[in-house]
């Protein structure tokens, strides 16, 4: 992509991104995601209705008269956002392709998060590491992150979600907040996602596109594998075919399901071309609740 091409979609996904975070998740980002704990603020004179495992017996032994200590929420959060950059994101028949919603979320997402003072880190994912780039504050970083995510070319096209959850786990010391922000055409990451998830706390963001849900009627079709580079002809005008993908889809969804639940990990779906306000808000409200 042309220098020029990539700064004004950077900032047209700025623009865009950025006001979506001011005027909707700003406030429930804040609800959604608390901080690491409670740190100490000051001492005042007990009031009736304060507990008793508050007070400070060195101050009230002082003064002669009960103190208790304060605690303020500690807000600095470090947000992680992992990025399938497999070949399948090159995919979209509804006027996006699933690699550009993807990186609306994530700005969204990193926007949210530095209006809420916290650092915001990526990894960049296919079946393998591609870049890991660590957290920061600061706009800046953002923009950085953005232009990663538009221009990025890996080195591989297949996918290993579990392969970058290890990641997560082992070189993200400090707990985090981490959005892993993919399609899951993978498997086999559960174990990966519960041991994650103790650790940081996990948000699975499920991307995905309509003509993936079910293959319309178009005949016969010559139709690529993004993930492995072959090609295969497939006779979409025969009802057994489209059924039995179909099956799969649904059995693949169930499985995620059913994935997410017992890792203990929040989820939703979002699909191209249509509005992630929604899913994303509901999402927030959820974990708020």
């Amino acid at each position: 992509m042309e220098t020029s091409e990539l700064l004004k979609k950077v900032r047209h996904i700025e623009i865009k991104t950025r006001g979506l975070s001011n005027q909707i998740f700003a406030g429930e980002y804040h609800s959604a995601f608390k901080g690491k704990g409670m740190t100490f603020s000051e001492v005042r004179e007990y009031q009736y209705g304060d507990a008793i495992r508050d007070v400070d017996w060195n101050v009230t032994a002082r003064f002669n008269h009960p103190y208790v200590k304060i605690f303020e929420e500690e807000r600095e959060l470090t947000v992680i956002l992992m990025v399938d950059v497999s070949g399948s994101k090159n995919f979209g028949t509804q006027s996006q392709y699933k690699q550009e919603l993807m990186t609306e979320v994530a700005a969204v997402l990193s926007f949210s998060a530095i209006k809420n003072n916290d650092k915001i880190g990526v990894i960049l994912f296919s079946d393998k590491i591609e870049k890991f780039i660590p957290p920061q504050k600061g706009r800046k970083h953002i923009l950085r992150i953005i232009k990663e995510l538009l221009d990025v070319e890996p080195e591989s096209q297949k996918t290993d979600v579990a392969g970058a959850l290890e990641f997560l786990t082992n070189a993200i010391k400090k707990r985090s907040i981490a959005f892993v922000i993919s399609d899951f055409i993978d498997s086999s990451f559960k174990n990966a996602l519960t041991i994650a998830n103790r650790k940081h706390d996990m948000v699975a963001l499920r991307v995905y596109d309509k003509r993936e849900v079910e293959i319309p009627n178009m005949g016969l079709v010559k139709m690529l594998d993004a993930e492995n580079g072959e090609f295969k002809w497939v006779d979409t005008a025969s009802k057994k075919v489209r059924n039995a993908y179909a099956e799969w889809w649904h059995n693949h969804t169930e499985m995620l399901k059913k994935t997410f639940k017992v890792s203990g990990v929040d989820y939703t779906s979002v699909a191209t071309g249509e509005d992630y306000v929604k899913p994303l808000i509901y999402l927030f409200k959820h974990r708020g609740a």
